[in-house]
Parts: C-alpha cells; structure tokens; sequence
C-alpha cells in the first residue's frame, strides 16, 4: 500500500475524499489513504507548499494564486481532478434580511434582483456591513464579488469582507462580529437553524455548476509520483461516483457528522445533499436539485477554461497584473492531461477538449466524448454572461459598466 496524506477542511465538499477512504475505493487502488483535518484553508495551504502533506482539498482559487505567487510562498501547484462543484450559501443576519425579498424562494431564484435589493439594504444599514469569507482567493469571495458589482456596489468600498475559517463563521455572528457569510456547506445552514441568519443567495443560481474545490498537488511531486497519481484518481473518480448516488446519501451523512470529519448532525449535512435548503429556520426548504454537484455531467473534469475564469477574476480585482506569463500559468494549473491517463483504462467518459466556454448552457447538452456522450448540464452565470478563454480582454472589458 501507498501512503498519501490529504489535509482537508470540515465541509461537506470534502465528501469524495471521506468516502474514498471509509467506502475502501483507495485502498482498492493500493492508496493507504491518511486524512488530515484543519481549520483554516491557509494552514491547509501551508500543509501542502512545505511538502507536510502530498495533497489537499483546496479552494479552486487559491490553487492558482499560489502558482501565480499571490499567496505566501510562490510554488507551482498541479489539479487533476475536481472536487465538487458549487455547495455555497450567502446569509446575512435577519435584520438585513429584512430589506430583501420577502419570499425566500423568489429571492434566491433571482440572484439579479436580490443583488439590488441587497444594494438598497446597504444604504438602510447603520455601517457597512461586514461579510465573512473564507478565503481572499476563495470561489466564495470572487462570486460575491461578481455578484455585489452587478448592482454597482463596489466589494472593496461598500462592504467590508473579512477572512474567517469556515467553521468560525457561525459563532463571529453569534458574537456580532459579522452580519453575514459566504462558505461552503453545512455552516451556511447551521447559521439559519440557530436563528442568527436567512439565506440570501447560493453559489448554484449564481454560477451553475461554478468550480469550487480540487485536488491540489506539489506540481514537481505529482510529476515524479505517476503512478501514485493516477491510482489516487481512478480512486477519487470512485468514490463521486457513489456520493452523487441518491441510495447513498444517508451513509455519506452519516460518515461525514462524525468527529473526524465535518462533526456537525447528518440531518444538517444531508440538506446539501439532497439539493434542500432551508432559506429561514422555521421554512420548509428551497428545492435546489444542482445544490452540490461530486461526479455526474462530467463534473470532476479540470476545464482549464475555468482556471482561467479564475484568472480573470483574478485580474478584475487586481489581484494580478495581467501577462501572457499569468495567464499560461494560471491555466496550467488544472491538468486534464492528468485526468484523461489516470482514468484512461476506465469506463469513464471525458470531454474530448479541454477548455469551453462557460456560461453558455442554459439546457443540458449532450457532446461526444471518447467513450459515448456526456450530457453537460446548464451553466449559466446569473447575469447571463457568457467567458471565452479565448477572449479574456473582451470579457473584463465587458465590466466596466459595473464598478
């Protein structure tokens, strides 16, 4: 057996590498697969950079600004394989959420409008309101970003946005430290059944199918461990496929509250899974079947077209000067070429290409792959832009109108 050490943070997106390991789908590979618990993703940073871990459960955007050299030490980081894709809540405390849409449902399946309703809600507030995210170089971060610029609050001026380790968030607005946080599952909803918070918006209405997290890599170990490599995907590619199985959904709970893990009730945990949020405690919950995506419509597949989203989000902010140098190495950090070797003797079908353009699909659409077809589901932005990797210049420029 093959020791490989994954440090990981307790949220429910880490379900894939729990399962790996509980369900016996690494060690079927030959990976004595070890995982370590932290608390805050710049320690799970560190973990990796300084070689304490081989791997990590890792922010899809702080995998690039690591490589870019924007967060502590400059290295190189490589990701095979994703995570999941969405699975985060925005939720403000109840006073503020008081100036929104009323019905919950409306307000999150209208992201647009309840931008702008959050905008008027700034200028009711008595200060700035001050937003938990996880992480500057978060998925979190750059969406709510996105998403507060498109009703002309500008995230840098108008709010205050102060990094806290996920499971911190909840007792910061127990303590009024915040008045509300994006992160990933189950604190969002952990926030509304005590009572502190209402559900604003969700990463599924505002990027469907948004990257999230990925297996991040030393680039210069993945390189000098194929094998291991490709053992750990084939283990990975598994074990999603299991998570998104519905008639596994109460074990995957099960196995994620315990105290090793997420160590929060399966009930609450199981809400993302079955794509049912509870907007307000005392609500019945908000159907969103796409909620949190591990394996079907090809989602562990690393586009590096969304690696280079990233980047130009990254940009937008400036984050990053933008250069050719940036962009190469931005979009090299996710490695389909990887993906496709590891699993290439797998009845697993992949995407022929490896870049798209996101944000062009409001209907699944079924593409040919080597092995069959792939149904892609819809992944629209929420203000129905669409980014070509092709023309990042275009689309940044595209923006001005909005900040």
């Amino acid at each position: 057996m093959t020791p490989i050490r994954i440090a990981f943070l307790g949220l429910t997106d880490a379900a894939v590498l729990v399962a790996a390991r509980e369900k016996g789908f690494a060690q079927t590979e030959g990976i004595a697969l070890d995982l370590l618990r932290d608390t805050s993703w710049a320690t799970l940073r560190d973990r990796l950079v300084y070689g304490q871990v081989q791997a990590a459960h890792m922010l899809a955007p702080l995998a690039v600004a690591v490589t870019l050299g924007l967060s502590q030490q400059l290295c190189a980081l490589a990701a095979p394989f994703k995570l999941n894709v969405n699975g985060n809540l925005l939720v403000m405390a109840p006073g503020f959420a008081a100036a929104l849409e009323p019905d919950t449902n409306a307000r999150l399946h209208d992201p647009l409008a309840t931008a702008h309703d959050f905008a008027a809600a700034i200028g009711l507030h008595h200060r700035k309101p001050i937003i938990g995210v996880v992480h500057r170089f978060s998925s979190h971060a750059l969406i709510l970003r996105y998403w507060l610029a498109s009703a002309g609050i500008d995230p840098d001026r108008d709010v205050v946005l102060r990094v806290l380790p996920p499971s911190l968030m909840v007792e910061a607005m127990r303590a009024g430290e915040i008045d509300g946080f994006t992160a990933g599952e189950p604190w969002g909803s952990a926030a509304i059944d005590a009572g502190l918070a209402e559900a604003v918006a969700v990463g599924e209405r505002l990027w469907q199918r948004g990257v999230e997290k990925v297996l991040a890599f030393r680039a210069d170990w993945l390189e000098a461990n194929e094998a291991t490599v490709d053992a750990l995907v084939r283990a990975l590619a598994k074990a999603a496929l299991w998570c998104d199985d519905p008639a596994n959904r109460d074990e995957l709970a099960q196995l994620l509250a315990g105290p090793a893990y997420v160590d929060q009730p399966a009930a609450l945990i199981e809400r993302a899974l079955a794509g049912r949020i509870k907007a307000r405690r005392d609500e019945a919950p908000v159907d969103l079947p796409d909620f949190l995506l591990f394996a079907r419509e090809a989602t562990a597949f690393p586009w590096k077209s969304q690696a280079l989203w990233i980047y130009s989000q990254l940009v937008r902010w400036n984050m990053v000067k933008p250069s050719e140098e940036a962009q190469a190495a931005a979009a090299a950090v996710f490695r389909p070429d990887i993906y496709r070797r590891a699993l290439a003797q797998s009845d697993v079908p992949m995407p022929g290409a490896s870049m798209k353009v996101e944000g062009a699909l409001d209907q699944p659409l079924a593409i040919g792959a080597p092995r069959g077809a792939i149904t892609l589901g819809p992944d629209r932005f929420f203000d129905g832009r669409a980014f070509d990797p092709d023309t990042i210049a275009d689309y940044l420029a595209s923006f001005a109108i909005d900040r």
